[in-house]
């Protein structure tokens, strides 16, 4: 068959929990109870932080942007999948399919980029406790926060810009919940050459990058706080980032474990289940690990929710 390119046809069909049929319904509440203490939780924070002066500082402007961000990119997959699943639909329109793996690309690449740029904020705040003040200023990381949108919308326009250039034939069935990029470009029946190297690329270095900074950054951590001398000064030093050492534990850990388990065993529901833990399951326990761990937000969350 001659392959036809993908903007004469109509659709693609998402398949991630379809071999659930009988579980829909469950499915449905599951995920839009889900997503919204995914939204109503990181919004929470945004407020809190905004409203008391004393969490205007550099790691709590850091949190802001990674609680909207992990609000965005939730939204970019779990609204259309709930109304899919009310609509008994599996069908997503080409230009929908794109525009979802664009925005699922900008947002997941901010989610790294932000935890990158917090686990550096933590490591001055630390190994440079005296300075942080004279580092961190409020332009520095307002400059830290455009730096990192700018190369998560460069790679996801280049990524979907790519993805134009392919041409589809009559298999349309991703084996996902959403438009992942390495399922749609595996769809393909043209030469996908350049899509896999660029991808193969652009994970060594968005991935890797942003993880090395991460362990460079909190190996000098735990060796400015080996170097305290009471066991009171290191506690108080390993708590400040114990938040943040959290949720990068849980991004990178379910992550990896995503990847290594779909290369095990690439079916679609194994492949869409474990991929809730990265999209799904990770924003939303984000706003836990913040606020009950940290007793200034504690503090600016009673003070919202109670006028106290």
């Amino acid at each position: 068959m001659k392959p036809t390119n993908q903007t004469q046809l109509s659709e693609f069909l998402l398949l991630g929990f379809a071999e659930y049929s009988a579980l829909q319904p469950l499915i449905f509440g599951l995920f839009l109870s889900m997503y919204l203490v995914t939204v109503s939780g990181n919004l929470l924070i945004v407020l809190a932080i905004l409203s008391d002066p004393h969490l205007h500082k550099p790691m709590y402007f850091f949190l802001t942007n990674l609680s909207l961000v992990d609000v965005c990119f939730t939204s970019t997959t779990i609204p259309k999948m709930l109304v899919n699943i009310q609509t008994q639909s599996q069908a997503i329109s080409y230009a929908g399919c794109i525009t979802q793996m664009f925005f699922s690309l900008l947002f997941g690449s901010l989610d790294d980029f932000l935890l990158t740029v917090m686990a550096y904020d933590r490591f001055v705040a630390i190994c440079h406790p005296l300075h942080y003040m004279v580092i961190m200023k409020s332009h520095l990381c307002v400059q830290l926060v455009l730096v990192c949108w700018v190369i998560a919308v460069l790679n996801a326009l280049m990524q979907s810009l790519l993805m134009l250039r392919l041409s589809f034939c009559s298999h349309m069935e991703i084996p996902h919940f959403f438009c992942e990029l390495n399922q749609v470009v595996q769809l393909a029946c043209s030469d996908t050459f350049l899509n896999v190297l660029m991808i193969y690329i652009i994970s060594v270095l968005l991935g890797g990058g942003p993880l090395a900074g991460i362990l460079y950054s909190y190996s000098k951590i735990i060796s400015s706080i080996r170097a305290i001398s009471s066991a009171q000064g290191k506690h108080k030093a390993f708590s400040t980032c114990a938040s943040h050492l959290s949720a990068v534990s849980l991004f990178y850990g379910t992550v990896i474990g995503v990847y290594l388990s779909a290369s095990a065993a690439p079916s679609s529901a194994s492949t869409a289940t474990d991929s809730v833990m990265y999209t799904v399951v990770t924003p939303m326990l984000n706003p836990f690990i913040y606020s009950l761990r940290n007793a200034d937000m504690k503090k600016a969350l009673k003070r919202l929710l109670f006028h106290k």
